[in-house]
């Protein structure tokens, strides 16, 4: 009887044991942008406007002075932007906005502030989903990163100048699936744009592109001026 009770309280807690580790494997854990996102959170406060969450921090130089420069992607907690969706749930609409700061010793002056700039990481993608927003700092210059999967891609790219950033190049790439419709290429400094056309129709052959150059008047452009990135219009 002692044996059978012994045994009895071993298989009891041999199956606590497990039902307690895969209660701990389905537990989902935070990735590392979880993680980062919440010390950022903590580390930035003093830089984030009430009313706003840190959405993302970003870090690079741009002033070309050798030390990371400071973006961060903010947005609205406007309770009356949440809606409800057929399919979704309960969708956060609130916008998004962008604060640039320069680091001058380790602490931060802010030369950018544009609060409303980009739509909410929940919109609308018909058929497909909406457009991936990647912002990023690569040789001083900071790019807005639309990524739209198989249909291509249209990136804006910004450079320090007069205490705020000026809009000095655009690139985007027409697809569908692998193969490329057309490429753009704007160079906002020069006045000068590259459309390049896909002529082999041929979905599975290599792109052959035809080049057709053209020049355009442009005042500069500033991030603190683009109300909605949605609404954007180039020459």
């Amino acid at each position: 009887m002692m044996k059978f009770n012994t045994l009895l309280i071993l298989i009891t807690l041999s199956a606590t044991i497990t039902v307690s580790q895969m209660s701990f494997a389905e537990t989902e854990q935070p990735t590392a942008e979880e993680i980062k996102l919440q010390k950022d959170k903590v580390k930035y406060k003093a830089y984030i406007p009430t009313k706003y969450n840190l959405f993302e921090a970003i870090e690079g130089d741009l002033n070309k002075d050798g030390v990371n420069d400071l973006v961060l992607i903010v947005k609205a907690t406007d309770p009356s932007q949440w809606v409800d969706h057929e399919y979704r749930g309960k969708l956060d609409r609130n916008r998004r906005g962008i604060i640039v700061l320069l680091n001058q010793k380790g602490t931060y002056k802010k030369v950018v502030q544009n609060l409303t700039c980009f739509s909410s990481e929940n919109e609308e993608g018909g058929v497909y989903y909406a457009p991936e927003l990647w912002i990023n700092i690569e040789k001083n210059v900071l790019h807005v990163h639309y990524g739209h999967g198989r249909y291509g891609f249209w990136d804006y790219a910004f450079r320090l100048e007069a205490e705020d950033l000026r809009l000095i190049g655009y690139d985007d790439s027409s697809n569908h699936g692998p193969y490329v419709e057309s490429e753009t290429s704007m160079n906002f400094l020069t006045g000068k744009k590259l459309v390049r056309d896909n002529i082999n129709k041929d979905p599975e052959g290599d792109p052959v592109f035809k080049e057709l150059w053209s020049k355009f008047n442009r005042a500069p452009m500033y991030l603190t001026e683009i109300k909605d990135f949605d609404e954007l219009i180039l020459p």
